[in-house]
């Protein structure tokens, strides 16, 4: 009766332990990048126009069209490795609700062409290096070390 006992403990603990195990694997899934738009909670996709890409929300991953196919990456393709998501514009496809968001391209590519904006976006997260004040550098842009306007050749006389 003791051995019983112990099993349906065990089994109850090791089952108490799967079902808290399965709740933790959950919690990230379908949480918005933070270079995503801000304000947008119920959302699957996003187009981005620049690329021409969708990033699907769900599965934290980019389709786009690539080698004769729409492919499912964890990265754009390499000649957009430099592409600052922050930056970009993201079309948030509030109307859309199936699972293969690229069957509309043709119509997304016309109404949203690269270089797409519509209303300002503020994203989800800060820019990673950008600081936390939100303030311009007051030094950017200007050329120290030179006296007077910049206008000379920069070789002393």
């Amino acid at each position: 009766m003791k051995t019983f006992r112990f099993t349906v403990i065990g089994m109850i603990l090791f089952l108490a332990s799967a079902a808290q195990a399965q709740v933790s694997v959950n919690v990230n899934i379908g949480v918005p990048p933070p270079w995503g738009p801000a304000g947008y909670s119920q959302v699957h996709y996003y187009y981005l126009p620049d690329v021409e890409a969708y990033y699907d929300i769900q599965t934290s991953m980019f389709i786009y069209y690539g080698g004769g196919a729409w492919v499912h990456k964890a990265y754009l393709p390499a000649q957009y490795k430099n592409y600052d998501l922050y930056g970009g514009y993201k079309v948030v496809m509030t109307d859309y609700h199936g699972n293969t968001p690229y069957t509309h391209f043709k119509d997304h590519k016309t109404k949203y062409g690269k270089g797409y904006h519509g209303k300002p976006q503020k994203t989800i997260g800060e820019k990673p290096g950008k600081g936390h004040s939100g303030e311009k550098n007051p030094h950017e842009g200007k050329n120290h070390g030179e006296k007077g306007g910049g206008g000379g050749n920069g070789k002393k006389k």
